[in-house]
């Protein structure tokens, strides 16, 4: 039976996995679970599953869980997330916190040779080098579980020795797919929330809308699978039916098909390498109920501008990508707040990587001082400009 911990479990991606888990508890149990500030459904998760610990951000509701649950181990903040994380008892950590807070978990995880599930796309972006040099040393697996980066480690699978011509990233091109950048100057909160195909987190959802999601997973993509940013091409397509592929020399295309669940690739990587059966809690695809077909497109750059600015933080690399991904947190944050207006988002991240000055060779301490002063700045040129 695999042990499971499980960052993030009352997020969209960590309540699915619970549902995967449910249904297959023959195969896996959970050992620990986190949440930031979701009291109520973590009891519940913790009523249900029986973790041996959980960690939450803040010290009161630590205590008040520990009073509550006699017989779990309780811990709190960024030590208390890596203490679950690598925790003796566990074998793989499922990651799915949102933004760079992630990203010590996840190396504590590692030089704990824990097996990682990984659904915390920020920390590969910010870390990549370190973050997979890390898993080499200490010869652990990484297993993708965001829809896309399943979907080329999948088509990936026997072909290891043969060299590929191009990973196809899809995008489903959000909710603004056919704006101009006039259009994106009046686009609402409650539009950019509204994903046509995929439930997920605010923050997610608005990365999807400005497509600055897809560039992360440009980023993600090269260190996950040691590939040229060069041959990783983005492809909008509306229904997010296929969900990657990879082009291999002789022109064949081998990619990855499902319905939108987030539970296929959740089961993929907690059984990986086998397949389970998943009839009970998805969907099975219905090819002939797609009347409309599957349509592709090339992503329009001149309007989502994230694409390039991405592709551009990539190849300057260092820091570059610490202070995007930074950045845009940020930014997201403000938007969702009311602060700035949705096109601001991937204007003031033009601005600010205009201005940034590249540090290299960068350690994990030197990756969270770098993170939270682009941060800073960019709170900074915000109230400056509004």
């Amino acid at each position: 039976m695999k042990k499971i911990s499980i960052l993030g479990s009352t997020g969209s991606i960590g309540t699915q996995a619970l549902d995967v888990i449910a249904h297959n508890q023959d195969k896996f149990k959970v050992t620990a679970l986190s949440c930031a500030k979701s009291l109520p459904l973590l009891c519940r998760q913790i009523e249900e599953f029986s973790p041996e610990a959980v960690a939450v951000r803040d010290e009161t509701d630590a205590k008040e869980l520990a009073d509550k649950y006699k017989d779990l181990e309780v811990f709190w903040g960024a030590e208390g997330l890596k203490t679950i994380a690598s925790m003796e008892s566990c074998d793989m950590v499922l990651n799915s916190l949102m933004g760079m807070k992630g990203l010590e978990p996840t190396m504590a995880a590692i030089e704990s040779g824990k097996d990682i599930a990984f659904a915390n796309k920020e920390t590969l972006v910010a870390g990549g080098q370190l973050v997979m040099d890390a898993v080499k040393k200490h010869g652990v697996a990484m297993l993708p579980v965001d829809s896309e980066h399943s979907a080329i480690f999948q088509s990936l699978q026997g072909n290891q020795d043969n060299e590929i011509r191009r990973i196809l990233l899809t995008a489903s091109g959000g909710p603004f797919r056919g704006y101009s950048l006039e259009q994106l100057e009046q686009v609402s909160l409650e539009q950019a929330l509204n994903h046509p195909n995929w439930s997920m987190g605010s923050k997610i959802t608005i990365d999807s809308a400005t497509m600055m999601n897809k560039g992360l997973e440009v980023i993600e993509a090269r260190w996950l699978f040691d590939v040229p940013l060069e041959k990783i091409q983005v492809v909008v397509h509306p229904q997010s039916i296929l969900h990657s592929a990879v082009e291999y020399m002789d022109s064949s295309v081998i990619g990855q098909m499902g319905n939108p669940d987030m539970r296929i690739p959740i089961a993929y990587a907690f059984s990986y390498p086998e397949r389970m059966d998943l009839s009970d809690v998805t969907q099975p695809l219905d090819l002939f109920s797609l009347k409309e077909g599957m349509s592709f497109y090339p992503a329009d750059r001149s309007v989502f501008k994230t694409i390039d600015l991405a592709y551009e933080a990539c190849r300057e690399g260092g820091s570059c990508p610490v202070v995007l991904n930074g950045a845009n947190e940020v930014l997201v944050d403000l938007f969702l707040h009311g602060k700035i207006r949705f096109i601001d988002i991937q204007n003031f991240l033009i601005q600010m990587m205009e201005a940034h000055q590249t540090k290299r060779n960068l350690d994990l301490e030197t990756i969270l001082e770098e993170d939270m002063r682009g941060r800073e700045d960019v709170r900074k040129l915000v109230e400056k400009t509004i």
